[in-house]
């Protein structure tokens, strides 16, 4: 027994110093006017190294609006970073700095991971000196989604592990040391709730901006929820699985297709939906002026609708809200 707990702590212990290495501090300045002029906010958080050549990603409220940002690697040494560009809606930002010899991290497969498993968070939690802190729990759930987050493909992750301000923008990461998300948000008021970006949405973000300078989405218009069998028989929707649609934004796509509240979205271009994943990539794989074909169930009745897809507006996500 006292072998295989020795066993598992040098896991934990080999798990963190892989990933400590690769975690920087991210400290930002914006100035904001008040009644009484203009002053300095500091903001703190974290950042993962994606590769040796300084590139660094972070969330984007710990960066939103500076007018400066430093970072602070493990070895003492401090840069002034550059925002090549980030993106509100996943809260996904890229920051350059002038290195070439940075630890960059192993990224997971955010795919692969399974419910139960246990997980590290590891962050500047506070601010606090002495370096990074970690706490470790288990993956509560996958794909979670929350309101204003239907536009993350895979949801987000949940973990009991503790999260806490200053461990925005820190990894999430399995005990081989491999970073599977990004730490985005804490639920104040909840017990062992924090949540975290899957990585390979974050990789898909941050290319995105590496390539364009922005992140361009397809939107037509709704926000809704997963239909579940309690869900079903609670509204009498007359199917079990699809997409239950809760908003329609006025003169949207969706709205100029005939879509309405209540309609249950069961395929799109003739894939079935299962979960709102299956509507979003139907959606992102649409080009500029082409219709997307969708399968309803309207109050038991069976109807399809063609609904034309334009690029969300600023801090749309990809269905909108």
């Amino acid at each position: 027994m006292t072998m295989a707990v020795s066993g598992f702590e040098s896991q934990v212990t080999g798990a963190v110093g892989k990933v400590s290495e690769s975690i920087v501090s991210v400290a930002s300045m914006r100035l904001e006017r008040r009644l009484r002029g203009v002053v300095p906010l500091e903001g703190q958080g974290s950042g993962i190294v994606l590769d040796r050549r300084g590139l660094i990603v972070t969330n984007n409220h710990v960066i939103d609006g500076a007018s400066q940002v430093n970072v602070g690697l493990g070895d003492g040494r401090t840069f002034t970073g550059e925002v090549v560009g980030s993106d509100e809606a996943t809260d996904v930002a890229v920051i350059r700095v002038e290195a070439s010899d940075l630890p960059a991290a192993d990224l997971g497969d955010s795919e692969a991971v399974r419910v139960g498993q246990f997980v590290l968070a590891i962050g500047n939690a506070l601010a606090l000196p002495g370096g990074p802190t970690v706490s470790m729990g288990v993956l509560s759930a996958k794909g979670r989604p929350l309101p204003g987050t239907d536009f993350i493909f895979e949801g987000l992750l949940q973990t009991d592990a503790a999260v806490n301000p200053g461990n925005s923008g820190g990894p999430l990461a399995d005990l081989d040391g491999r970073i599977i998300g990004m730490t985005t948000m804490m639920i104040p008021y909840a017990q062992g709730m924090g949540f975290a970006i899957p990585i390979n949405t974050v990789k898909k973000i941050a290319q995105e901006i590496l390539d364009n300078g922005r992140v361009s989405r397809r939107w037509i218009g709704i926000s809704g929820v997963d239909v579940t069998p309690q869900l079903a028989r609670r509204y009498n929707l007359q199917t079990e699985r699809g997409f239950l649609v809760a908003e329609v934004v006025p003169r949207s796509p969706a709205h100029l297709a005939g879509l309405r509240t209540g309609d249950v979205i069961v395929g799109a271009e003739g894939e079935a939906v299962k979960h709102t994943k299956d509507l979003l990539l139907a959606i992102a794989g649409s080009s500029a002026g082409n219709r997307v074909r969708l399968e309803i169930n309207r109050v038991g009745r069976p109807g399809t609708l063609d609904v034309s897809p334009t690029e969300a507006p600023p801090f749309q996500q990809a269905m909108g809200r």
